[in-house]
């Protein structure tokens, strides 16, 4: 196996744990904006946030065991590759249901991503660290 630069991981892994909760506050503060551009009523605003919150608490234990199985850095990657490309999508959506499910698939890359970042973090760390 390679020798890991532990800093470079460690920086990753922190972008990545701050950016997906960064989201969905800040998503949340622009929340009454989006629901006026669309004219979202109150049980779609509600689902728009709630989504990212039930697809991320619904799977971060089974990729935190996929992840064991499958390799903990595939699983990363593909979670910060479809959390980022869902957050491009939310940029250039263009209804109101588009963003629910958006929403979703960025809660779905967020469990893969805090199912893993910590171990990997303790993987590359030697135990006396």
């Amino acid at each position: 196996m390679a020798q890991v630069d532990r800093r470079v991981v460690l920086l990753v892994v922190t972008l990545t744990s701050f950016l997906t909760p960064f989201t969905s506050s800040s998503f949340n503060i622009a929340l009454p904006s989006i629901s006026k551009e669309f004219s979202l009523d109150a049980i779609t605003m509600s689902w728009a946030s709630l989504s990212y919150l039930l697809t991320s608490a619904m799977f971060l234990v089974p990729f935190g065991r996929l992840a064991d199985i499958i390799g903990r850095k595939k699983l990363y990657v593909a979670g910060t590759f479809i959390f980022s490309v869902a957050s491009f999508l939310l940029g250039i959506y263009p209804s109101a249901e588009i963003i629910v499910i958006l929403r979703a698939i960025q809660g779905f890359g967020t469990a893969m991503i805090f199912g893993t970042g910590i171990a990997i973090l303790v993987s590359v760390t030697p135990p006396n660290e």
